[in-house]
């Protein structure tokens, strides 16, 4: 019988304190740490910097702590593109987390100097969110589900958004991130970051990984992860995509339930 199981592996917003609690003694983390020189766990109120490479641990750990069978496919929501490469062996275990904390890092460094935000616009149609967003030039960062797309761009034009919502119906939700992530405002941080993912190894993965930018598998690993900062996430056309190649059943490996949510409301719909 083929596979049927698709893994997915969660971004930055799905953190929590304690996330860790279960894994805790678990080598993958332990050696984290090392990797890190510092305990992300303890200083996640210090925002990206910290939160990702926390996650991105917590998530490995989960992962290797299951009994998986190879599956259909995977893919990560932004942040967790890095675990769904590492877990398909395209990327090393500890080469991933240095790129993460490069990423982190880089991801904060270009907030500071460009400080943006990201607001979700829920219930509507999507031709609706993506108007506003043209006319409030601000970029389309995540198309998640039916009726659940993520604005990003400047805070004037977030708080805009938030007042302009419900004369298309929509409720608005402002995002409690560090930046405007997944917009132009991230382009130093897709600089640095392709010059650290130019020295580290990638291999062809064990199985297919789509990327958020295409929702469709890798093909130039480097070039996609550090062209994917400025792009959507297309997680809805991903999950849409992971069903046509057969997957049926969505193993999230990672602290809450946020893609099983996406999964269920995206299929659903469809249905």
């Amino acid at each position: 019988m083929p596979p049927t199981n698709a893994l997915l592996f969660p971004g930055q917003g799905s953190h929590s304190a304690g996330m860790e609690d279960p894994y805790r003694d678990h080598p993958l983390i332990q050696r984290g740490v090392e990797v890190l020189g510092f305990d992300p766990f303890a200083r996640l109120a210090e925002g990206t910097r910290t939160q990702q490479p926390a996650l991105f641990l917590c998530s490995m750990a989960q992962w290797a702590s299951g009994d998986h069978e190879e599956p259909v496919a995977a893919a990560g929501h932004s942040l967790g593109e890095y675990a769904a490469l590492t877990a398909a062996g395209a990327i090393d275990f500890e080469d991933a987390l240095r790129l993460v904390d490069a990423r982190s890092q880089a991801m904060a460094s270009a907030a500071d100097r460009q400080p943006g935000g990201m607001v979700a616009i829920l219930g509507g149609e999507i031709d609706d969110a993506y108007q506003l967003a043209d006319e409030l030039a601000l970029s389309i960062a995540n198309d998640n589900a039916p009726g659940q797309v993520v604005l990003s761009g400047t805070m004037e034009a977030v708080d805009e958004a938030v007042q302009r919502a419900d004369r298309i119906g929509c409720r608005a939700r402002k995002l409690d991130v560090g930046g405007a992530f997944h917009s132009p405002l991230m382009a130093p941080a897709a600089d640095a970051l392709q010059r650290a993912l130019d020295d580290t190894p990638v291999t062809e993965p064990a199985f297919p990984v789509l990327s958020n930018g295409s929702a469709r598998p890798f093909e130039d690993i480097r070039t996609e992860l550090a062209e994917n900062l400025l792009k959507p996430v297309r997680w809805r056309e991903i999950l849409l995509e992971l069903q046509s190649m057969g997957a049926t059943d969505f193993v999230e490996c990672g602290p809450g339930s946020v893609l099983r949510g996406l999964v269920k409301r995206t299929l659903r719909a469809t249905a």
